[in-house]
């Protein structure tokens, strides 16, 4: 009995490994060992005198994606204690146990690395197989006793008896050595048990026709006849549908020939029997039997197509103490609705027995090792879909939660405070805003109550010695764990036609089926990024049909700030009239001296009205095609190129095409259908020969931003006359709700490009830009032509964070040159600088070292032509070589690398692009980045007292005078007891000559606005002084702003011509006052719109040229000095090496806070404040 169920054993279980369905789970299970095999090993001979021991067989991956990797440092991760330090041999097999040398695949080993098979390198469209591998160790560096010959006992099977009966149970264990003959296999394996079966029932069920079965679940009668036929969505055949009866188990009846039609013996006709009818891809149709007193009768099925899920709810980062519990959540939509969720863990599925999870996975007494990347997986008929990754940060029970030591952070200092240790340069010291473990409450939820972050903790005040005056400064001393900075994302921009710029008027801004905004009379847009969003799409549609409606991915500052993107649309084709009964042909792509890469073939009686019905008439057409071969369409790309494959992984596509199709009646009253439309591609057009075996044909969901499958490509070869023959690819599609298609190609040769943006060339660490968007076109080389694009494949954006961004690009390793990309990027709509390449190359400007930056053929846009713009670089993207040191640090990344380019750090290679900095210059004494939100700290002194509404507040200065002159605003304190007199900021900006009037030139200058501070429990006046640095004096005082100030008491008076102190106004006045006041989420854009309107001289317009005798608040009359009378600012802005051994710069030093000095600003007729003031 015993050898004959080990003779039935025929499959076997590795070690640690097991798989449901078709994924690695974390759970124990058993393996086999050879003969003569230790526990967990086998000692075998290597070599004439060494031994060695086998270890068990693992599989950690599977052959999706590039290929199948079993590489010794991930099975190490997973499986600590059981591989050796140095194994001196492997060896792999696939599932089925063939070896991996007899497979025919070409496969790569190493001891010291393991195994790995590249789908690429495998002939024709086979991919490599599931390969299991195991190492030889050195004998006695395994433990030998770890595990015993013997599997645990399996669970009681059912009783064998049938109800009220007398049966047996049985369970069973396994011997794990792999000779059954093995003296040690002798044992039990099997064990029974008597038992009695399940308590007999009564069927209850009743039929009014026929009788019922012998399961009781459903009824049947022998002389019926059901016939039946299944059509696609256009009417056409539907070939291979499986029809089920719907019952408690659900039985297969038929399958559907070719012609869709099927025929099923023995259905009861009563109104009341139903039936699944199921195809991959579409929803599973409920169909009822009619009631029939006949013995046949028919049913006809159309289906609809499924709609592939898609997360709606994403599982956010946590951050988590040992011992501690955390509860992940994730939600996904789709038709029909998804229902079951799987969790994985660093990619390995968690066990749904073990961890009874569904939508929400709940961990319990947290151990270190379940520390890292958590995410869920969903499927429905027509797909399945994975959520982005969640990082669970875990530290142990006594450990700090965030370095309390700040991180060195410099910030500028004003022209005329050089410091001799530092130049002008002060080390403030920042803390990062990472999630830290804060006080938690007791549930576990899926969003907690309060985010905790990083922040400063501690702050101390300092003071700078600077050209006569002091400045004070607050510099962070200790970092903490506390609540995160409450932030808004904002996603702005304009809509206009990539060709000419012409604005989308008044068009209308879709998220997924909710209209949320309106472009403006210039085609702006501003839109608040709803909280836990993840992937932000958004729809552009034009109601003057003037342009074809328009799906955006648009990336955006997930710490908040505001995000602008120009969106650039397509103009629609003219409609040409097409007959309905005739075939219509259609050239897709029409560039000068080159054929179209495709053709539309629409046979006749194809178009068919909303309701099904079958149109007869002319038709109007307008099919507006995105041609590659047009480098300056790629802005214009639909979406971002991105589809879900089946096992729920975002993948990108290498576009041939984008087209968008609209067939409306005669009348342009009725949108009308096509089905069967035929699509001709010129295989001569695709340049890459592998992509034509991968072509495939897309359409856009607009609701989620991905393409979907429509279908594939076949070879279809037609002579054209009697000297050409051409081979054309073709594939059918069908026109309904859709009308966005794309010819594509899944492209897996993917990388990443670092990139970093900054305020300046000096780029430094400081000085980097958050917020600005980076593009990538990626072309395709004419061959042999490198240099030379033939065409673009996709367009890719990214949003710089606090340490650059990663932008994704197609890349090869076998080529350097078989893809190349311009990158470029623009902040707030303003196009940045990259750093050149000629004249002069310099490798340490551009952040890339030699000899990779070679390879890498880095080529500013200017570089033959100084006429050129300077804003976009060039590169062939070469994935970096492994194991060579250069190129192993930057700026290209393979893509299984993207965190390692996510937090790379400032010294790691990358491209840089720089903002043109202009003559302004801005000092807070409680350092604040405005491009990053998070970097906000609670203080009385803050420039901007709250982190999610920012007030920007300018004042236009004439000067009268033939030269360009510094003005100034220092900014105190005014009327609130705890800053009065307090020092919040500096604001510096050069004044700018009118063209027309040489001795007239004029200043924006920002102001901290009045209004609460952080606290929110009293109102401050800031005091301001507006300081012109030369030798100036006050001409005039804007009439209505004066008299606004004598009403508004307290009011600061005037004793010095050279300046104008004033008690800055509560009120937003305009521009009839001279004041420009502008609220907004995110402060970069408050001072834009309020800059804008300052220069136009009005309250609601904007412009970009200074108009400067509109909209004035204060003039000065400024003359031009001698160099011996030139002001200490001035003379430090123009010879700053003059100061390198003076007496002044001897005496410049860093002091402690000392007393403020009180003095009595007195005015005529007016109250008189008592404002503390430091040395001017």
């Amino acid at each position: 009995m015993v050898a004959t169920k080990r003779g039935l054993l025929s499959f076997f279980i590795l070690l640690g490994a097991p798989s449901i369905w078709g994924e690695r789970i974390l759970k124990q299970s058993v393996s086999r060992i050879r003969p003569g095999q230790t526990p967990f090993s086998l000692t075998i001979k290597h070599g004439p005198d060494s031994q060695g021991i086998w270890t068990a067989w693992f599989n950690i991956d599977h052959p999706g994606g590039n290929g199948d990797y079993e590489r010794l440092d991930a099975i190490r991760f997973y499986y600590r204690d059981r591989v050796c330090p140095r194994p001196f041999r492997v060896e792999a097999r696939t599932m089925d146990w063939v070896p991996a040398g007899s497979t025919g695949q070409v496969v790569h080993s190493s001891a010291q690395e393991g195994f790995w098979c590249l789908n690429r390198e495998q002939p024709s469209v086979e991919t490599c197989l599931n390969y299991a591998i195991r190492f030889l160790c050195p004998a006695g560096s395994l433990p030998q006793d770890s595990k015993v010959l013997w599997s645990s006992w399996s669970k009681w099977s059912e009783c064998s008896a049938k109800c009220d009966q007398a049966g047996v149970q049985i369970r069973t264990r396994n011997c794990l050595v792999e000779s059954l003959q093995d003296s040690r296999c002798q044992e039990v394996s099997e064990e029974g048990r008597r038992c009695i079966g399940p308590p007999c029932t009564v069927c209850n069920m009743t039929c009014s026709m026929g009788r019922v079965n012998a399961e009781c679940d459903t009824c049947m009668c022998e002389d019926h006849l059901l016939y039946g036929k299944v059509s696609l969505p256009d009417g056409a055949p539907a070939a291979g549908v499986a029809v089920y009866l719907q019952a408690k188990a659900p039985k297969l009846l038929t399958v559907s020939d070719g012609d869709g039609t099927f025929r099923v013996p023995g259905v009861c006709l009563d109104g009341q029997t139903v039936l699944q009818v199921k195809k991959p891809k579409y929803k599973t149709a409920l169909v009822t039997v009619p009631q029939s007193i006949q013995g046949s009768t028919s049913v006809h099925v159309r289906l609809k197509k499924a709609d592939k899920p898609y997360i709606t709810k994403q599982p956010e980062n946590k951050a988590r103490r040992e011992g501690q519990g955390v509860s992940f959540c994730c939600e996904a939509a789709g038709d029909p609705a998804p229902e079951q969720y799987l969790w994985f863990h660093n990619d390995t599925l968690l066990d749904p027995s073990l961890y009874k999870y569904k939508g929400n996975l709940v961990l319990k007494n947290l151990k270190m090792d379940q520390a890292g990347q958590y995410f869920c997986k969903t499927s429905n008929d027509a797909g399945s879909v994975k959520s982005q990754g969640a990082t669970l940060l875990l530290i142990a029970k006594d450990d700090t939660p965030c370095n309390p030591t700040p991180d060195s952070y410099l910030i500028r200092l004003p022209h005329d405070c050089f410091q001799n240790a530092t130049g002008f340069y002060y080390n403030v010291g920042r803390c990062a805003s990472d999630t830290c473990v804060g006080t938690l409450d007791n549930s576990l939820r899926c969003k907690d109550t309060t985010a905790h972050c990083c922040g400063v903790s501690k702050m101390e005040t300092q003071e700078i010695m600077c050209a006569g005056y002091t400045l004070p400064i607050k510099v962070a001393t200790e970092c903490g764990c506390q609540k995160c900075v409450k932030t808004k994302a904002t996603v702005r921009g304009r809509a206009v036609a990539f060709d000419t710029g012409e604005p989308m008027r008044f068009g209308h801004v879709y998220l997924g089926n909710n209209r949320i905004s309106m472009t403006g009379y210039k085609g702006t847009f501003s839109i608040q990024v709803p909280t836990g969003t993840d992937r932000l799409v958004l729809t552009f549609v034009d109601r003057l049909q003037k342009f074809v409606n328009t799906t955006k991915v648009l990336p955006f500052n997930k710490n908040g700030g505001a995000v602008f993107h120009e969106i650039k649309m397509l103009r629609k084709s003219p409609p040409v009239t097409l007959e309905s009964t005739k075939t219509s042909m259609i050239s897709l792509g029409e560039m000068e001296g080159d054929d179209p890469i495709a053709t539309l073939e629409i046979p006749p009686d194809t178009f068919y009205r909303q309701n099904g019905e079958l149109y007869v008439g002319k038709v109007k057409a307008s099919v507006t095609f995105l041609d590659p071969r047009n480098v300056s369409t790629a802005a214009a790309a639909q979406s971002d190129l991105n589809f879900v494959d089946d096992e729920g992984d975002m993948l990108p596509l290498r576009t041939y095409g984008m087209f968008s199709m609209d067939f409306t009646d005669e009348s342009t009253t009725e949108a009308l259908n096509a089905g069967n439309v035929r699509v001709h591609l010129d295989s001569a057009q695709v340049k890459m020969p592998e992509h034509q075996k991968g072509m495939k044909l897309w359409s856009l969901n607009p609701h989620t931003g991905l393409w979907e499958e429509e279908g594939e490509f076949h070879l279809d070869q037609r002579r054209r006359s009697k000297r050409e023959e051409r081979t054309f690819l073709v594939g059918n599609m069908e026109i309904r709700e859709r009308r966005l298609f794309n010819l594509d190609v899944p492209e897996n040769r993917r990388c990443y490009i670092k990139i970093r943006t900054y305020r300046s060339e000096r780029y430094l660490p400081s000085e980097q830009v958050t917020g600005a968007v980076v593009s990538v076109i990626n072309l395709e080389p004419t061959p042999g032509y490198a240099t030379n694009p033939r065409a673009w494949g996709r367009f890719d954006s990214a949003v710089t964070s606090s340490n650059g961004a990663c932008v994704p690009a197609f890349c090869d390793d076998q080529n350097p040159d078989a893809y190349s990309a311009y990158v470029m990027a623009s902040l707030g709509g303003e196009e940045l600088e990259a750093v050149p390449s000629s004249p002069r190359f310099n490798p340490l400007a551009i952040g890339v070292p030699q000899p990779y930056l070679n390879k890498l053929k880095y080529r500013r846009t200017d570089h033959l032509d100084r006429n050129v713009k300077k804003t976009a670089f060039r590169i062939s993207v070469a994935k970096p070589t492994p194991n060579v040191a250069e190129e192993s640090n930057g700026p290209i990344y393979p893509y299984e690398k993207a965190r390692e380019c996510e937090v790379a750090p400032y010294f790691a290679a990358h491209f840089r692009f720089y903002r043109v900095e202009g003559d302004r210059y801005d000092y807070n004494t409680v350092p604040f980045n405005e491009d990053d939100p998070l970097s906000w700290t609670e203080d009385y002194l803050a420039w901007w007292p709250k982190p999610m509404e920012f007030r920007a507040c300018y004042v236009k200065v004439k000067i009268n005078g033939p030269v360009e002159v510094n003005v100034r605003s220092r900014n105190m304190g005014g009327t609130h007891p705890r800053t009065v007199g307090q020092l919040y900021g500096i604001r510096d900006v050069r004044s700018i000559r009118d063209m027309d009037r040489p001795n007239l030139s004029t200043a924006c200058l920002e102001f901290k606005c009045s209004g609460m501070l952080y606290d929110q429990e009293r109102v401050d006046r800031t005091l301001v002084k507006i300081i012109p640095q030369g030798n100036c004096y006050r001409e005039s005082v804007n009439s209505m702003l004066h008299e606004y100030l004598v009403n508004h008491l307290p009011v600061a008076v005037n004793n010095d011509s050279s300046q104008y102190t004033m008690l800055a106004p509560l009120d937003p006045l305009g521009h009839n006052y001279g004041i420009y006041t502008v609220t907004d989420h995110d402060p970069r854009t408050a001072k834009e719109i309020a800059l804008g309107r300052c220069f136009d001289g009005t309250s609601d317009g904007s412009s970009r040229i200074m108009k400067g005798n509109v909209g004035i608040a204060l003039t000065f009359s400024c003359q031009e000095r001698d160099a011996q009378q030139q002001s200490v600012f001035q003379s430090l802005r123009n010879l700053p090496s003059q100061y390198s051994a003076s007496p002044l710069r001897e005496r410049i030093a860093v002091k402690r806070p000392s007393r403020n000095r009180v003095v009595q600003i007195q005015g005529k007729g007016v109250p008189s404040v008592r404002i503390p003031q430091r040395v001017q």
